[in-house]
């Protein structure tokens, strides 16, 4: 269970002006370490040397690991801005095809697995969760709930149980060492939109 000093890891603390460029290269380091290591594997001091930087200005800025990591986690997340159009079925296809790109970068599959991990720290996991995992699910959602609310797909559709299936196809290929085919966008949102009962010619 959390406690409250947890919590406090995955928001942003008060402190001196930081400089962004040292900043920028220890999140990297730490990124690419919490990836290959784990939690549990990750070292501020390896991370500090890596970074070129001193011990005591990367624990000047992250006195903890739950805070560089917390850090690291929101520099990797997904800024892409809701680009909702009038075409819920093709924003559905760019959502994944966007999804297909960000988990296909270096390290980002191991991340995932990572905060599955016991091991992991539950403001680590939570952190991963509020600004990886719930942006992408809630965008993927309100695309369905439009179409839903243009009568596009079926009004009793099961959209959460959609948005499971949307994101879980691509790690179930990864889990059995599959590599999604390059247009696996297109096909998962293909079946995504008939399993809510939306017809290709339904746009």
């Amino acid at each position: 269970m959390s406690t409250p000093d947890d919590r406090l890891s995955c928001e942003r603390r008060p402190g001196r002006r930081r400089d962004a460029s040292i900043d920028a290269r220890v999140l990297e380091v730490a990124s690419r370490h919490l990836a290959a290591h784990g939690f549990d594997g990750v070292s501020l001091a390896a991370v500090a040397d890596e970074a070129c930087t001193t011990r005591q200005a990367l624990y000047r800025r992250w006195p903890t690991k739950d805070s560089l990591l917390g850090d690291a986690i929101r520099m990797a997340a997904d800024k892409r801005p809701d680009a909702a159009t009038d075409d819920p079925r093709n924003d559905l296809e760019l959502e994944l095809a966007d999804f297909a790109r960000a988990i296909g970068r270096p390290g980002a599959l191991s991340i995932v697995g990572t905060m599955l991990q016991a091991s992991t720290p539950d403001a680590s996991r939570e952190c991963f969760r509020a600004h990886v995992i719930d942006p992408r699910t809630n965008r993927l959602r309100d695309i369905l709930a439009r179409a839903q609310a243009a009568s596009l797909i079926d009004a009793e559709a099961d959209l959460d149980g959609a948005v499971a299936f949307a994101t879980g196809g691509w790690y179930a290929r990864a889990l059995a060492g599959e590599a999604p085919p390059p247009d696996w966008p297109a096909r998962a949102a293909t079946l995504i939109w008939r399993a809510v009962g939306g017809a290709e010619g339904r746009r």
